[in-house]
């Protein structure tokens, strides 16, 4: 028998595609929807029976609107004409919003509907830029680099600015923002403690004075009580019942699994006990009738949420110091355009542009002075409290203030690219790595609940077996076990010393990459350092050019120099660079890096190198012993030599010298009392590093390397058990920094530098390194401690709550008592935490 395929005509097929491109461009969603038109009554004609539905009238098609808000006001949106008024286009967000909202406003004669007051607010501030289409508006500066998502459906994140394909809303940016506004969940557990507090404490107080006087008879108040817990169980409690269901659903177990079994065994067996006393065991059962626990229940919702309440307040503290780098982020920029000075969104600043800075004012963006002098404050920055002198070509940070002084800088980044903006990068994402201990904790929590659940279990068994007790009093022994474990003390004991640590750190111009840079650095026994740009200032002098060869003359031999070493990024190059105007630096062909030893262009069809004795050595080219005299009485005297050269000839020699840092001196010496053993590795000449090494107190001093022996000098402390720590801030200091256990870039260094290292100097300033060293001890410490209060605290807690010192003491814990004891062990956990804000 032939069986034939029957379809519907009826029936709909409807498709999503979505599209990423790998330009991060937004998806895009299409729906192709096919339906009979048969399905469908036609216009004034009778109603008919329809090929798609037995009965003989039509039904009608309802169509279903999902409802969506676009910037989380709870607005509705409904893609068609309602039937009470006309929609309008909300300009800022592209929804489409009735005109019977209150939410408009006027702009040149023509009337503008919102669907949220934040649209309307934005329109007002800037009317003209959400005039635009969206697609022909300007995109700030370096948008293109953050990643964006859409608040209603998450699962959007895409590079740059865009809409959703999902709801059409326009996306969010993701990096870490300054909000000033209240925690959401906050405010929802103040409303839902603060409201049905008195009704706990109503309870509370009817329960424990009926032990004193009966002043209500016993058969009534279980129901005064049952009415007046209702309000606190099932609305206050709703978040803690509501968390624990979708724990034990999704078998992510955590606190919410355990408080929320004991207030609802508490309180079903109150309310059965009330309302059934019948079906309650006779051993339940006292001289006043039957006891009830509401108050427990009542006691346990409200002491939950303020104890969450107080977390929640503690715990956004922890970011205080993150808030703090996101409140140097300026709005506004005086931006310089044919000799006009305007202000402008600094969104709106591009990389290039010119700025005016006033006496006072905050510096908005990364640059160069092009224009003044001044001084300026970069305390909130690097931990410096000394201004610095600013005058032309001189670097400025975004985010410090011009103390005295008009200046006019030349943009050198803008967006997600200051270094404002990647020291808050760094400091979120460090904020929310874990550290090494927590795998501990994570261990031990991953059983802890269950665990918690089969000792509440085995505490009722043996109250009603062993201790031959009544029914309520080994269900609440076995209630106050649930509520006195506390899991979350466990899971906040890092998590919050990590927040605090990385956060005080970037206040003193310290950046950690994540929390095993934290732990690992406390672990530091030896320190390989260098010394160019580390001990040394960086900003080298110029002491003397002295030609070697009768073929070129002076100015010759500047120009060459000059032009070569524009691209080099060694601090020696800039100074360098300035031996001529800019308007006379020639074009170099195929410049390279010769990494550790030195730099080489072509010039004209002639290939020159500029670089240390290893160079003039690899290249098989030799110096006079008078010569070799001459350059190392002025190694001793501290002097940097570089060489200028072919690879035919010495053409000349660059004397240089670069000043030790002022506190070098002392923070060596701390790092020796410390128990922190220093050794120097630097690419100089060994004579150089000598005499800089006996000026710091320094006994290992290794010079003339080249990157492959840092490398294994590195290698070798690691092989006899040193935890090695090095700090650098060249691209010869790269491998090194990988390979140490910890890497520590100064923040005047290169880029390969700072990506290479755990740490990073915002400030290139060997207090830092003292600084980042002593931050990490104090955090880690800060962990142990929290790590050992949560274990001791669960470890006693949990036998108290059981009862298994009742014969010694006759004391029980009653749940009341566990949930405070609860919530205090999270908040003194967070607490502790915070005292690193004051270190």
């Amino acid at each position: 028998m032939t069986q034939h395929e029957t379809s519907s005509c009826c029936s709909k097929d409807k498709q999503v595609k979505k599209n990423a491109s790998d330009d991060a461009k937004t998806a895009q969603v299409n729906e192709s929807v096919k339906a009979s038109s048969c399905c469908v009554p036609k216009p004034n004609e009778p109603k008919k029976s329809s090929c798609c539905d037995s009965k003989t009238e039509s039904q009608p098609i309802k169509e279903q609107v999902k409802k969506s808000s676009c910037c989380g006001g709870g607005q509705s949106h409904q893609h068609h004409v309602a039937a009470d008024g006309q929609t309008e286009i909300d300009p800022v967000c592209g929804m489409s919003v009735k005109t019977t909202t209150d939410l408009k406003t006027e702009h040149e004669g023509k009337t503008y509907y919102f669907c949220n007051p934040s649209c309307l607010e934005k329109f007002k501030h800037d009317p003209a830029f959400y005039l635009v289409p969206v697609e022909q508006r300007p995109v700030p500066e370096g948008a293109m680099d953050m990643d964006y998502t859409c608040p209603m459906d998450p699962e959007i994140v895409q590079k740059g600015p865009g809409t959703c394909p999902i709801c059409g809303m326009a996306l969010e940016p993701m990096q870490p923002t300054l909000d000033e506004g209240p925690n959401p969940e906050l405010v929802d557990f103040s409303r839902r403690f603060w409201t049905t507090l008195p009704l706990s404490l109503l309870v509370m107080i009817l329960a424990m004075g009926s032990h004193i006087h009966a002043f209500i008879s016993p058969h009534i108040q279980p129901w005064i009580e049952l009415v007046l817990s209702l309000p606190v169980v099932l609305w206050a409690g709703y978040p803690i019942l509501q968390r624990c269901l979708i724990s034990y659903k999704t078998g992510h177990l955590n606190m919410w699994s355990l408080i929320g079994v004991g207030v609802f065994a508490a309180f079903i067996y109150s309310v059965v006990a009330t309302v059934f006393p019948s079906v309650i065991p006779v051993e339940a059962k006292t001289g006043h009738g039957v006891a009830v626990y509401f108050e427990a229940a009542c006691m346990i919702v409200s002491l939950s949420l303020l104890g969450q309440v107080l977390e929640l307040k503690a715990r956004s503290q922890t970011a205080n110091s993150l808030k703090a780098l996101l409140r140097l982020q300026p709005a506004k920029a005086k931006l310089v355009q044919h000799d006009q000075v305007a202000d402008v969104d600094i969104a709106m600043v591009k990389q290039g542009d010119i700025l005016q800075i006033s006496s006072g004012e905050q510096i908005p963006l990364d640059g160069v002075v092009v224009d003044g002098n001044t001084y300026v404050d970069e305390s909130m920055m690097t931990g410096e409290p000394v201004p610095v002198k600013k005058q032309k070509d001189d670097q400025v940070i975004g985010g410090t203030i011009n103390q005295q002084g008009s200046i006019r800088i030349q943009t050198t980044a803008v967006g997600t690219n200051t270094t404002l903006a990647k020291m808050i990068q760094t400091v979120a994402d460090a904020q929310r790595s874990k550290a090494p201990l927590q795998r501990i904790a994570d261990v031990v929590a991953k059983y802890f609940v269950i665990a918690v659940l089969t000792i509440s279990v085995l505490t009722f068994i043996a109250w009603m077996v062993f201790g031959q007790a009544q029914f309520d009093l080994a269900l609440m022994c076995a209630v106050a076990v649930l509520i006195i474990a506390c899991p979350c003390a466990l899971g906040l004991a890092t998590p919050m010393s990590v927040m605090a640590t990385t956060g005080r750190a970037a206040q003193k111009g310290v950046l950690f990459k994540d929390a095993e840079a934290i732990e690992a650095l406390s672990k530091v026994n030896t320190l390989i350092i260098d010394k160019t740009g580390t001990l040394t200032e960086g900003k080298p002098s110029l002491k003397e050019i002295q030609p070697l060869s009768t073929t070129y003359t002076q100015a010759q031999i500047e120009r060459w120099i000059a032009s070569i070493e524009q691209y080099s990024s060694h601090p020696i190059a800039h100074t360098l660079t300035k031996l001529v105007e800019a308007n006379q630096l020639l074009n170099v062909a195929d410049f390279e890096d010769v990494t550790g030893f030195g730099v080489k262009g072509n010039i004209n069809g002639k290939t020159l190198y500029i670089g240390s004795q290893k160079l003039v050595e690899q290249l098989d080219l030799t110096l006079s012993e008078d010569l070799s005299k001459t350059l190392d009485q002025k190694r001793s005297q501290g002097d940097v030599i570089s060489f200028l050269m072919s690879e035919q000839e010495l053409i000349a020699y660059v004397s240089i010298h670069d000043a030790i840092k002022q506190n070098a001196k002392a923070v060596i010496d701390q790092l020796h009392a410390d128990g922190v053993e220093v050794i120097m590795a630097t690419g100089d000449h060994e004579k150089n590093a000598k005499m800089v090494a006996d000026a710091l107190g320094i006994k290992q001093v290794h010079g003339n390397l080249d990157p492959k022996q840092k490398l294994e000098i590195v290698k070798l402390a690691q092989a006899q058990g040193k935890i090695v720590a090095m700090a650098g801030d060249g691209i010869n200091d790269a491998p090194a920094l990988a390979q140490a256990n910890v890497g520590i870039a100064m923040g005047t260094g290169t880029d390969i530098a700072k990506q290479t290292a755990q740490v990073t100097l915002v400030k290139g300033d060997m207090q830092g390194i003292g600084q980042a060293l002593h931050m990490a001890k104090l955090g880690v410490r800060n962990m142990k401690q929290n790590l050992a209060f949560s274990f001791a605290y669960n470890g006693l807690g949990v036998p108290v709550a059981a009862g298994i010192f009742f014969p010694l003491t006759g004391l029980l814990l009653t749940p009341m008592f566990a949930a405070v004891a609860m919530s205090l062990s999270s908040l003194s956990v967070v607490v502790n935490a915070l005292r690193l804000n004051r270190s």
